[in-house]
């Protein structure tokens, strides 16, 4: 098979910023209150403005590269055209294999979230299924249509976003929000500086899909830049509700259902629950959409076969790209013991976030026109801050970040040499 036709454009502002909202808004959100509040008390939402400003010269990296490009890929593009398509594969490879893994993860959390409602659901065989069964749906969503994922996507965002809102709003009008200043030790304030950079996250997922968006040279940069500052403050608002309601409850991963339960009673806690389910099914859905895009557009680049990049006819869609999605997610999803990889596919992002960060100064070195004198300062912070991250990675993360960098370089090769004996034939 082969690309039979140009993926319509049929993505406009709203519907890219869905991407990022999913992105960083997925389980977290229902386990960092309790998290953050135990470890720095009332600062804890500006630790989490702090997490933002962590991340921000990353996200204005990828807002930067994003204004250049019109195409599939983000990273992928970014990396090859700063440093050649060996870089450009590594940028891919390394935030596909995390996207294929966080599927697998999110989506048995999920399940464990709908197990407290519908006990059945903690029997192994029929969790196994109900996974199983998630991921084949989101496939298929994914495979009828760009448009029918977005609107699918959307309702499921409002359906997540909802109860969490009626949790500010009540909980901050009905009790003191307790706000305070008060800084932690520094002990503890390392000790979550990580767990707020990680909860900004997948921020660079719409990157992906720009082939399929409208005027994405505007309205990607756009989408990027605001939907950090509205979720940083819809995080903040959220502990501040926390600290109001119930900070003394510890509810661990259901911290904010045992808060809306001492506000509302037991229909609160089940709300929450329903919304923290719905919540890392759309982030879930979002990643399905997405990274199937790394590699279509990695295939029209000649760094993956060329099947890839096949379009179907009736869809249009990548059809190709989103069918191997799926089923590899299905395969890590039966794998009970990728708690590891899982560790180490962060650390494959952060190699993507590295690419970027070093990819921006060297093209725009290359331009006619000079960059305004900041751009290289935001870039430099951005590689910083990256490789400050990293280096709290676990050794074993690092053993397995490389066994996954020899699989990916085994495969660019491989793929490379294909290309050119198909260019080139005997």
């Amino acid at each position: 098979m082969t690309q039979t036709a140009v993926l319509p454009r049929t993505v406009g502002f709203w519907g890219a910023a869905l991407f990022p909202v999913n992105g960083m808004i997925g389980a977290g959100i229902f386990a960092l209150p309790a998290i953050m509040v135990a470890a720095v008390g009332s600062f804890a939402p500006w630790m989490m403005l702090f997490g933002a400003l962590l991340v921000l010269p990353l996200v204005f990296v990828f807002a930067s590269l994003a204004a250049r490009f019109d195409t599939h890929g983000g990273p992928v593009l970014y990396a090859t055209a700063a440093f050649g398509p060996f870089f450009g594969f590594q940028a891919g490879w390394s935030r596909y294999a995390s996207g294929v893994v966080a599927v697998a993860a999110n989506t048995q959390v999920a399940i464990a979230y709908l197990a407290v409602l519908m006990p059945v659901l903690e029997d192994p065989v029929i969790k196994a299924s109900a996974v199983i069964g998630f991921i084949i749906a989101t496939t298929i969503i994914n495979l009828v249509g760009m448009r029918t994922s977005v609107g699918t996507l959307g309702v499921m965002t409002v359906v997540k976003l909802v109860p969490l809102i009626a949790l500010i709003i009540f909980g901050l009008a009905t009790r003191d929000p307790a706000v305070g200043f008060a800084l932690p030790r520094f002990s503890e304030f390392e000790s979550v500086v990580l767990l707020t950079f990680y909860a900004y996250m997948a921020f660079e997922n719409a990157t992906f899909a720009a082939g399929e968006m409208r005027n994405p040279r505007r309205n990607l940069p756009l989408a990027l830049m605001t939907t950090l500052g509205a979720v940083a403050v819809f995080y903040m608002l959220v502990i501040w509700a926390y600290l109001a309601i119930a900070p003394e409850v510890s509810g661990g991963g259901n911290a904010l259902s045992a808060a809306a339960e001492s506000l509302v009673g037991p229909a609160g806690a089940i709300v929450i629950a329903i919304a923290a389910a719905v919540s890392i099914c759309a982030n879930t859905l979002g990643g399905g959409i997405v990274t199937p895009r790394l590699t279509f557009g990695m295939a029209e680049q000649g760094l993956l076969p060329g099947i890839f990049a096949h379009v179907s006819r009736r869809f249009q869609t990548p059809d190709v790209s989103i069918l191997f999605y799926g089923g590899i997610a299905v395969l890590f999803s039966l794998w009970a013991g990728f708690a590891t990889l899982a560790v180490a596919s962060t650390l494959s992002r952060l190699v993507m976030y590295l690419l970027a960060a070093l990819a921006l100064p060297v093209l725009q070195r290359r331009d006619a026109a000079p960059a305004p004198w900041w751009h290289l300062p935001a870039a430099l912070l951005a590689a910083a801050s990256t490789v400050w991250v990293a280096s709290h990675a676990k050794p074993e993360a690092y053993a397995v970040f490389g066994f996954l960098l020899v699989i990916g370089t085994g495969m660019y090769f491989v793929a490379r040499r294909r290309s050119v004996q198909a260019a080139h034939p005997v």
